[in-house]
């Protein structure tokens, strides 16, 4: 069984940062899969954040420049480092790893970013 845990969510003002960590079980799944971090915010529909395989990475337009997904292969772990957060990042955000034939999800870590 694949499992992903997430951490690193709060609560923080306007303009703070914060950074998600992602911890995979699988370490095969984790090196071979498109990872990548999704958002969803009350009453809409899940969204792409980020997403990155060994040759690129891929970014939402509204995050661009603000926002920036990495890995540590060693840890089997996939971050999202957040700066400059605005009130319209406040969302729950979820860990995906998607090998191609199916897709695995963490539990989800709120980000609420408010004054």
């Amino acid at each position: 069984q694949v499992q992903l845990v997430e951490s690193g969510g709060g609560l923080v003002q306007p303009g703070e940062s914060l950074r998600l960590s992602c911890e995979v079980s699988n370490g095969f799944i984790f090196r071979t899969a498109v990872m990548g971090w999704y958002r969803q915010a009350p009453g809409k529909q899940r969204e792409l954040v980020a997403d990155m395989t060994s040759r690129n990475t891929n970014y939402a337009d509204s995050v661009k420049g603000r926002l920036t997904i990495s890995k540590d292969n060693a840890r089997n772990t996939v971050y999202l480092q957040m700066n400059s957060l605005k009130p319209e990042d406040t969302a729950v955000y979820y860990c995906n790893a998607n090998t191609g034939w199916r897709g695995y999800w963490g539990q989800g870590t709120q980000v609420t970013v408010s004054s």
